[in-house]
């Protein structure tokens, strides 16, 4: 089965934002010192990976590779830039709200993602994924909210 340029698209934009946030928490669980948000953190790096592989082997069986090479190393997505002051500013809020900024991009990716026309397969792989991600940023959520406290 040929894959459409959209859902093409469509996939390839989920693999880059879940690049976004795998690189964001691997890069947050190393310089962080709560080791409460350290463990979290590489759990979301982690979950992150798996769902690239995931989305590459779904895209695999559509009949396209994804392109390992246009991975977004060094125009990492916006949201997650700021983490890194965050992280030397040893602020728990901040890093916190930085991370909730990022996972809002992958949240709203998952929300357009789940408006298209996507096979059934994909479908199930991408409500999941979406649950997942949602899940990660209300919790985060909660923490910067406890944090604020």
């Amino acid at each position: 089965m040929e894959i459409n340029k959209e859902l093409k698209s469509t996939v390839h934009h989920l693999i880059e934002r879940c690049k976004d946030g795998a690189k964001g928490y691997k890069t947050a669980s190393e310089d962080i010192e709560d080791q409460d948000l350290k463990d979290l953190f590489l759990k979301y790096a982690v979950q992150r990976d798996s769902m690239i592989t995931e989305l590459q082997d779904q895209m695999h069986r559509l009949g396209h590779t994804d392109d390992e090479s246009s991975s977004i190393e060094g125009t990492l997505h916006r949201a997650w830039i700021d983490l890194k002051s965050a992280l030397t500013s040893k602020d728990r809020v901040r890093v916190l709200e930085e991370c909730e900024r990022g996972e809002d991009y992958a949240v709203k990716a998952y929300e357009e993602a789940l408006q298209k026309n996507l096979p059934a397969d994909l479908k199930k792989i991408v409500e999941q994924q979406y649950r997942d991600v949602k899940h990660a940023h209300d919790h985060i959520r909660a923490l910067r909210d406890a944090a604020r406290e």
